[in-house]
């Protein structure tokens, strides 16, 4: 396989704690039969790259669902790192710790494939990873551009009066005219050096890079209108 050749120690980390409020049991909800959490690891587990895939997860009937779709759950993350206010950042090291003295190895990279995004495939994974590998950056997270959100459009009131928050808006701009180009964190995927994630760190640097999740597969479940509209695209797929 390529990632024999790449001499390279990837580790896929799914994060997937219990006590979500928007959606009960959200991870595990059933999506056309399938639980949530499968999408992600049906798509991790074909990646060329990624050496060793684990969900980090506080419960055991996670732990459980993710077992028999073939994901490695080595570990129970503590209650500390699983609450409501507990930081991902803390959880993703905690996971790489965790596995190098599980695995007896020291990984190079950490790649957050996040459950909340059933419709990203192997095809983004893989190549978040090469771009990461190509580049030595300290991460890749991948993104969506904004047209109707754009920053020109947002506008904040004072005293009910509206005006431009950050970027002015040109007069009768179309979406698509609208600069730059915006851009969201979509939280599919986020690869990272091991020096990134050790020093508690996930997001944007100053070397960080962007890869544009295409809109097909850019759904993030939040809510029940989320499951809905996941489950109309997985059909449509």
């Amino acid at each position: 396989m390529e990632r024999n050749r790449l001499k390279l120690n990837i580790l896929g980390v799914t994060l997937a704690r219990s006590g979500s409020k928007s959606v009960k049991n959200k991870n595990i909800v059933l999506i056309n039969k399938k639980p949530l959490i499968y999408y992600t690891i049906k798509e991790a587990l074909k990646s060329n790259y990624i050496t060793d895939y684990i969900v980090s997860t506080d419960s055991k009937e996670i732990k459980k669902v993710s077992l028999k779709y073939g994901a490695n759950v080595p570990f129970l993350r503590p209650k500390r790192l699983s609450g409501d206010k507990a930081k991902s950042a803390d959880a993703l090291k905690h996971a790489l710790l965790i596995s190098e003295k599980i695995f007896k190895k020291k990984f190079n990279y950490v790649i957050e494939l996040m459950a909340t995004n059933p419709l990203k495939t192997i095809k983004d994974i893989d190549a978040v990873i090469k771009i990461i590998i190509k580049s030595k950056s300290d991460s890749v997270i991948a993104v969506n551009q904004l047209f109707d959100h754009h920053p020109a459009r947002i506008k904040k009131m004072n005293n009910g009066i509206l005006s431009d928050f950050v970027i002015k808006e040109k007069l009768e701009s179309r979406r698509q005219d609208l600069k730059p180009n915006a851009y969201v964190r979509s939280g599919s995927i986020y690869a990272m050096s091991r020096k990134f994630v050790i020093e508690n760190k996930r997001y944007v640097s100053g070397k960080s890079i962007g890869y544009i999740l295409p809109p097909k597969r850019s759904i993030n479940i939040d809510d029940k209108y989320d499951l809905l509209l996941a489950q109309k695209k997985i059909n449509e797929k």
